[in-house]
């Protein structure tokens, strides 16, 4: 991890010099920079690949579950369970090199988004105000996490708050649906009849880990904020509902926990996909399922502690003391 912090010292120091819209407008010409809620442009630093460097996927090919023999059962997966539709899975071995599908499930237009850098997993309905929106991957990473980009206007968004920060679109948000990470045996457990993403066709090491132990360092890549309190480590998971985030460590060691109107459900059995250089082979984080006191499924998101504290300063932190 050394090698790792030195090179996020460089790019750190390159991106400063380099964090201007005058420098970004020869990529992002239909941007409009004029319009942002961003405090300053030192915020928003490159991540290392350009604008689609990162290629998120369009429409992608589903298979039958049952039909799946590439994934191993430990490994992660993103579920999306819609009423009336069959539930389908996201396999993190191919979320981890693309970060964005944008998927059509019945009738609805869907982003499937997972931030390797923060561990966030959401999926947003693409329908807003101003159309429905395609999104991309900037290549930005702001407090680590990555910034979209919708094709429509070019207007930059925060993955994790699902929310355009720069450009005509600044200040409208995406509605996050119930979606959550499972291990592939239990999404196949539970829906035999479910359908899971099919292999791109792009040359990529599916399966493998880009960023081995990376949940394991101290510091958090390419981020130099504020660390959480309570003596919390910065790359701990944390459970992420609204502005409330319950550490993973205090629900694994409850089971069930019934709080704040919800349940919290943890069962072990899902590999870590930042640890191991397979990612079916990396550490068991367990899985997490949140619900509503009437029984249904609410959006949440499984992110590290930094992350969560970085964009929720006046957060509560739902540590049962």
């Amino acid at each position: 991890m050394r090698l790792m912090s030195l090179i996020a010292a460089f790019c750190l120091s390159a991106s400063a010099a380099l964090a201007s819209p005058e420098f970004w407008k020869h990529e992002w010409s239909r941007t409009d920079f004029a319009i942002t809620s961003v405090e300053s442009w030192l915020e928003i630093l490159s991540g290392g690949p350009p604008r689609d460097g990162i290629p998120a996927l369009d429409d992608p090919r589903f298979i039958a579950a049952v039909d799946e023999t590439r994934l191993t059962p430990r490994e992660p997966v993103i579920t999306l369970e819609l009423d009336g539709q069959t539930p389908r899975a996201y396999p993190i071995r191919y979320l981890t090199w693309y970060e964005i599908v944008n998927d059509t499930v019945g009738e609805m237009p869907v982003a499937v988004t997972f931030c390797p850098l923060c561990n966030s997993g959401i999926t947003f309905d693409r329908r807003t105000d101003a159309g429905v929106l395609r999104f991309g991957v900037s290549g930005k990473l702001r407090n680590s996490d990555m910034v979209m980009f919708d094709r429509e206007t070019e207007s930059w968004w925060q993955q994790a708050l699902g929310e355009a920060i720069v450009g005509e679109l600044t200040g409208t948000e995406l509605t996050s649906l119930p979606s959550w990470m499972e291990s592939w045996a239990v999404f196949l457990a539970r829906n035999p009849d479910g359908l899971v993403m099919d292999q791109p066709d792009f040359a990529r090491n599916y399966g493998a880990n880009p960023y081995v132990q990376y949940d394991s360092s101290d510091r958090p890549f390419l981020y130099s904020g504020a660390l959480p309190p309570h003596d919390i480590p910065a790359l701990a998971r944390v459970v992420r509902v609204g502005d409330q985030a319950w550490p993973m460590t205090r629900l694994a060691q409850a089971g069930n926990l019934v709080e704040a109107g919800l349940t919290f459900t943890w069962t072990a059995g899902q590999a870590s996909a930042l640890d191991a250089d397979q990612i079916g082979q990396g550490r068991d984080v367990g899985n997490v399922r949140v619900r509503d006191a009437s029984g249904a499924d609410v959006p949440h998101d499984v992110m590290f502690a930094f992350a969560y504290h970085a964009f929720w300063p006046d957060g509560a932190w739902m540590l049962g003391q």
